[in-house]
């Protein structure tokens, strides 16, 4: 059957690249009880998008969970590296670049801010010229290099220890449940991967945790998600709550 030939677009060369250089991941789910939390967060008027809320719960968590900060890499010799703080990469569209394709955003030290500032930070890498977001635009300038060269460039940012931290991150986050469906299976340069699904009427939310399996193993995998859920119903709650201004009332 004759067909057509079709270029490969930027940002599909980019998904190339990251899912070449993507490490084997396993995956663990849990219905998350975040009733506390779905209230505090209805009484807000203006309300943080829900990957805010687990990009700064997680890295909360990852303070005290150093294995959630440390990479495996080959490079002298297989070897960990922990890193101080964690990094997340939120998984975004912007349509002016590519409406069908991923990029990744860097958020450093979010149990640092407030939920608002990583909310901000969330919008400007959505909404700010290419050249004002420096994650995206570094990326999408090393996808525009000779292959030889990108892969030269990939197989360092991996297998340097700063270097992934900053340009891979600690974490990655991503969801499409608006659009009814779950990623069940993943693949990602970082060390885990969390996806999320919509939060139900009774409060509840899917969450899949996607890890490293090469850097610590279920039984902590399993702790993480305990702890994760035990800091969105006080920590990320009573931060609402504290902020939060009272929505108006209906008319």
């Amino acid at each position: 059957m004759r067909g057509n030939s079709k270029p490969v677009s930027l940002t599909r060369r980019l998904i190339i690249d990251l899912m070449r250089a993507a490490e084997p991941l396993v995956v663990v789910r849990r219905t998350m009880r975040l009733e506390r939390l779905a209230t505090a967060r209805a009484s807000r008027a203006v309300r943080p998008g829900w990957s805010t809320i687990l990009i700064k719960a997680f890295s909360i968590v990852a303070r005290d969970e150093p294995w959630l900060r440390t990479y495996y890499l080959k490079w002298p010799w297989p070897h960990f590296y922990e890193v101080p703080k964690s990094v997340a990469m939120v998984a975004m569209v912007r349509d002016d670049i590519d409406k069908d394709a991923p990029l990744f955003l860097k958020v450093s030290a979010a149990d640092e801010a407030s939920l608002d500032i990583v909310e901000a930070c969330i919008r400007h890498g959505k909404t700010a010229p290419l050249d004002k977001v420096p994650s995206i635009d570094r990326a999408l300038r090393i996808t525009r290099l000779p292959l030889p060269l990108r892969r030269m460039i990939w197989a360092i940012g991996m297998n340097v220890g700063r270097q992934r931290a900053n340009n891979f991150g600690t974490f990655s986050i991503t969801s499409i449940a608006s659009l009814g469906t779950e990623t069940v299976v993943a693949r990602v340069q970082g060390p885990s991967l969390i996806s999320y699904g919509l939060v139900r009427p009774d409060h509840t939310m899917e969450l899949l945790y996607h890890w490293d399996h090469r850097i610590y193993d279920g039984i902590l995998a399993a702790r993480v998600l305990r702890r994760l859920e035990e800091v969105l119903n006080t920590v990320i709650a009573d931060e609402l709550l504290a902020s939060g201004a009272p929505r108006p009332p209906l008319a």
